[in-house]
């Protein structure tokens, strides 16, 4: 999404040629595969650990850092292959994200109308806050090194990246559309729209 903004604020008149249905499924191909490997890579790595005692997760969901905590073998190596597959598929996207819109905030600084600066900076912030969210609660998931005990921190940060996160994406879309924005005002001031 960032690459499309930057595309269409910056370049907007190259952008249906560099946007093509190509490279959209480029796109797509890549991010598929770098997460398919990225997947494989720990559970062949989680098949080598051994697992005795209480198989109970404490958690709503299994997830890499809750098995680790089962594992009675050393889980080092899978904690390091986790940190560092983190960095590498969470900060690549971040300096690409940053990098785009350090390009896009420049672009949009130099349009002279106030109107065309606010709607550009809406677009994009709607997408920083749904890409703000879904880094935060990543990093806080699967960044930490160490074994730590499972906590109420964990499972909270579990729900907001399962349930609020995709929740509030469409949300934070649509409030930029001024009729929703008007039919919100109506609903919090109490006010009925007339039919």
């Amino acid at each position: 999404m960032a690459y499309d903004r930057f595309l269409a604020i910056c370049r907007p008149l190259t952008y249906s040629t560099r946007m093509s249905q190509t490279v959209q499924r480029i796109l797509v191909a890549v991010s598929w595969a770098c997460a398919f490997s990225n997947a494989l890579t720990h559970t062949v790595a989680i098949s080598t650990l051994n697992f005795c005692g209480p198989n109970v997760i404490n958690h709503f969901y299994c997830d890499l850092p809750q098995l680790f905590q089962l594992s009675c073998s050393s889980t080092q190596l899978n904690e390091l292959l986790l940190f560092g597959l983190g960095v590498l598929m969470a900060g690549a996207p971040v300096i690409l994200i940053v990098t785009s819109y350090i390009h896009v905030a420049a672009a949009v600084l130099r349009i002279h109308s106030a109107e065309g600066r606010k709607k550009a900076f809406s677009t994009c912030g709607s997408h920083l806050t749904v890409v703000g969210i879904f880094y935060g609660t990543g990093v806080f998931s699967y960044m930490r090194l160490g074994s730590v005990k499972a906590s109420d921190k964990d499972k909270g940060i579990g729900i907001l990246n399962t349930i609020i996160s995709p929740m509030l994406n469409p949300l934070i879309y649509s409030l930029r559309n001024p009729d929703v924005q008007g039919a919100l005002r109506r609903v919090l001031m109490g006010k009925q729209a007339f039919a």
